[in-house]
């Protein structure tokens, strides 16, 4: 491939998240220990209707690494969006929902549709994200159902962009 492809249209409403963001966060959940984390995400585009994502997360303790996704965020008529979702621990996650801009700012509300798991991995029943992202800032929150809980609060990081 030679040179930068042309945004594809449809990716122009989460053309804000394109580049390269990092911050803090902290974690809890009834089965563990509360915990801080460093993260790094990535959207790009390949010309496609759709932006590539990635994530990684390392402890603010000693630096070891925590966990990451990859996946692909592809938005949709009428505001909505799809997001499909991979995670090494052998959850596979499908998220829908809906993407707002206004006056610079974005909101996005995820739920899952669909978790697969391979035979292995910790049951999880449910996911949703929210994000919030303005200027040069992005925050998420995220819940979750697993092993036997009900969906709560689980996740919520402040990131600032650092590329472009």
């Amino acid at each position: 491939m030679h040179g930068s492809p042309a945004l594809h249209e449809d990716v122009r409403p989460l053309e804000f998240l394109i580049g390269a963001w990092r911050g803090e966060g902290a974690g809890r959940y009834p089965t563990i220990n509360p915990f801080t984390y460093g993260e790094e995400v990535r959207f790009w585009h390949i010309g496609r209707p759709f932006l590539v994502y990635s994530q990684a997360t390392w402890s603010l303790d000693d630096g070891s690494p925590m966990h990451g996704e990859t996946g692909f965020w592809r938005p949709k008529p009428e505001a909505r969006l799809e997001v499909v979702l991979a995670h090494p621990s052998g959850v596979v996650e499908v998220e829908e929902g809906s993407l707002a801009v206004d006056r610079g700012a974005i909101r996005i509300e995820l739920a899952t549709i669909t978790v697969g798991q391979t035979t292995t991995a910790k049951p999880v029943d449910a996911l949703t994200r929210s994000f919030r992202g303005e200027g040069d800032s992005l925050s998420y929150s995220v819940g979750m159902a697993a092993v036997g809980q009900t969906l709560q609060h689980h996740l919520g990081a402040e990131l600032r962009r650092v590329g472009g």
